[in-house]
């Protein structure tokens, strides 16, 4: 459930102050208030959860002033203004200002209530998109979400911290679904331009008119958009589908490229999505531009070569989606880690969080099995045989590892329990997690 959102007070009259804080309690709010813009300041800083009502006549500070030191900290932040009678005049100065909407004395407390909603619910907005802006330019955030222990993965985020740190263009490609744009988005965090601008463009959700539009522009006096090679100057452009950009584009692309000159104002990540057999983005684009796109490149992993990643992918994605239904996540059978193991996943993660989705509405329903999903998938899979494909050995250590995994992190890091439910002693059970480098510590 959604924390309830603060509501500021700030009006000089007690009673104003308490019979505005008591309404809007009983509506759910949690207010505070104040009995002079001086002191509301100190607490009222630039990411304050939640919207301000403010008088306008106030003694010291009144409340177009208020409202000014307001918008210079945070321009995006709801401010509700009480006038008086005959003030609409300052009110309408007031909405010049920033304000979000005004009252006018005496107010209906119902018509109150419906501002505040408004109020919070496009404060709560701005909150979220601060927080996903922070995530996306949180370097540290994003290696996150890259999960996996395999030496492919281990390879792939040496490879986003270098090329972060390089200043040239790249060229991310591999198979559909295996991730590209969030490794986009992890060279962006962790490099130089961190925190600057960040545009994704896909080539082949546009008509080729309209892409060298959205791409160059010119700007028109109606547009309320910059042209994307405009939009992100001094940050990241990243163009998805970088084959679907046509031939004359391919040109334009690269002038706008030699024009920059080293190193780049802009660096530009180029995605290629070709799912044509045996085709590249080096067959379909011209020589010169695919050269100075790939001066730098990375590889994603398809998910059939992570080994027991896919496992551990898997846990993760049924505990979220088993939170988001309200249910248990599903007990994976060693039959059924050996099938997940053994899959060749066309779609990739793409294709393993539609699976575990589906397992966790299947498990809420009380049927069903993983089994039946990746046989559904993959109509000409055959049923599993452990001593095919991969050596017997390392199935069982990859599902002895999630089972250990996920049973720490049930028990939340619980030594006493896990040994319990395993049957493990305490020796056996420390071997075992540093054989397959798992730390007590994440799980407490």
């Amino acid at each position: 459930m959604a924390q309830a959102m603060k509501i500021a007070i700030v009006d000089d009259e007690q009673d104003m102050r308490q019979s505005i804080s008591q309404w809007l309690a009983l509506s759910g709010y949690d207010t505070e208030t104040f009995a002079c813009a001086e002191d509301a300041l100190k607490t009222l800083g630039p990411d304050y959860p939640g919207i301000v009502i403010s008088d306008i006549k106030m003694p010291g500070m009144d409340g177009m002033q208020f409202l000014r030191k307001l918008m210079g900290n945070d321009s995006a932040l709801p401010v509700i203004m009480i006038t008086g009678h005959g003030d609409v005049p300052m009110a309408v100065e007031a909405m010049r200002i920033g304000a979000f909407d005004f009252l006018e004395k005496p107010f209906n407390p119902d018509r109150m209530s419906d501002l505040a909603k408004r109020a919070t619910n496009a404060r709560r907005l701005t909150m979220d998109n601060r927080a996903l802006r922070r995530e996306l330019s949180d370097g540290g955030q994003m290696m996150k979400k890259l999960i996996g222990t395999s030496p492919e993965m281990e390879r792939l985020r040496e490879d986003i911290l270098d090329l972060g740190q390089a200043d040239g263009h790249v060229l991310i490609d591999g198979e559909t679904g295996t991730g590209k744009t969030l490794v986009a988005h992890a060279l962006h965090a962790v490099g130089s331009r961190a925190g600057k601008k960040f545009v994704l463009l896909s080539c082949a959700a546009h008509e080729q008119d309209a892409l060298a539009k959205r791409l160059f522009g010119p700007v028109l006096p109606e547009d309320t958009q910059l042209p994307a090679i405009e939009e992100a100057r001094g940050g990241t452009l990243v163009l998805e589908d970088i084959e679907a950009l046509g031939e004359s584009l391919q040109g334009k692309l690269l002038s706008a490229i030699n024009e920059q000159g080293t190193p780049a104002e802009t660096r530009i990540i180029a995605i290629s999505n070709l799912q044509e057999a045996g085709k590249t983005s080096e067959d379909v684009l011209r020589a010169d531009l695919f050269y100075r796109l790939a001066a730098l490149r990375i590889t994603v992993p398809p998910l059939r070569n992570r080994g027991e990643d896919i496992l551990l992918l898997f846990t993760r994605l049924s505990e979220q989606f088993a939170e988001e239904y309200g249910c248990e996540a599903p007990q994976v059978s060693a039959q059924e880690a050996a099938q997940l193991l053994q899959a060749p996943w066309p779609g990739n993660v793409r294709q393993l969080i539609n699976i575990a989705e589906r397992a966790v509405l299947q498990a809420r329903r009380g049927q069903g099995t993983i089994a039946s999903l990746l046989m559904s998938d993959h109509e000409d899979m055959q049923p599993v045989m452990t001593t095919e494909g991969k050596p017997l050995k390392e199935y069982v250590e990859a599902f002895e590892r999630m089972l250990i995994d996920n049973t720490m992190r049930r028990h939340k890091g619980s030594i006493a329990n896990v040994m319990e439910e395993l049957c493990l002693p305490r020796r056996t059970l420390n071997e075992k997690m540093a054989k397959y480098g798992l730390q007590r510590s994440d799980y407490l």
